[in-house]
């Protein structure tokens, strides 16, 4: 199965699923200067660069992602970080084939990149987090797997967050083997 991960930041789970030795084939990018694409130059994993001010809409810089990563025979998509919302034109791409991680245990604290902090200020005593297939309605596809993380006294937002990466890296490899054999029984090789 051939992976594709969409980046925006640091990359702690595009280097998890490499170290995992899962088969990264394409990382894309709208932000060419953060360290998950330093980490895919570094690894000779070849990075596409899709910066939003390079293109005149959201769905132009979308259809011109989709048409890199099937150029490159990507079957499966994962969302690591990334931090924008994917056009119905992408996602027509790879239908039940997107998958993301998201900070919370959803439908909690879904639609918005500070769920960490959200959860903080709401007071809850547990958050976690969860991979789930992308769809239209943004944090709302069918959940894959959750797992639960424990919001310590005086926590902060970056020790919260740590505990959940940890999640995260265990349940992201995870849900990949789920989709694998779905994937697998729909290619046209077999």
């Amino acid at each position: 199965m051939r992976l594709a991960v969409l980046v925006s930041g640091r990359g702690t789970n595009l280097r998890n699923l490499c170290e995992r030795g899962l088969p990264v084939v394409a990382v894309a990018t709208n932000r060419p200067g953060c360290p998950a694409a330093a980490f895919a130059r570094q690894r000779g994993i070849p990075l596409g660069e899709f910066p939003q001010k390079a293109f005149r809409s959201l769905e132009e810089r979308d259809l011109a992602m989709r048409a890199w990563l099937l150029e490159h025979a990507v079957e499966v998509v994962v969302n690591a970080g990334y931090d924008r919302v994917l056009s119905a034109a992408f996602l027509a791409g790879f239908p039940g084939r997107i998958l993301n991680v998201h900070p919370s245990l959803l439908p909690a604290f879904k639609g918005t990149m500070h769920a960490v902090e959200e959860a903080l200020a709401a007071g809850v005593k547990v958050t976690g987090c969860t991979v789930h297939l992308v769809t239209e309605d943004v944090d709302g596809g069918p959940i894959l797997l959750q797992a639960a993380v424990p919001v310590l006294e005086g926590d902060t937002p970056e020790t919260l967050h740590a505990r959940i990466q940890v999640e995260e890296h265990r349940l992201l490899p995870q849900a990949i083997h789920l989709i694998e054999s779905s994937v697998q029984a729909s290619s046209p090789l077999r």
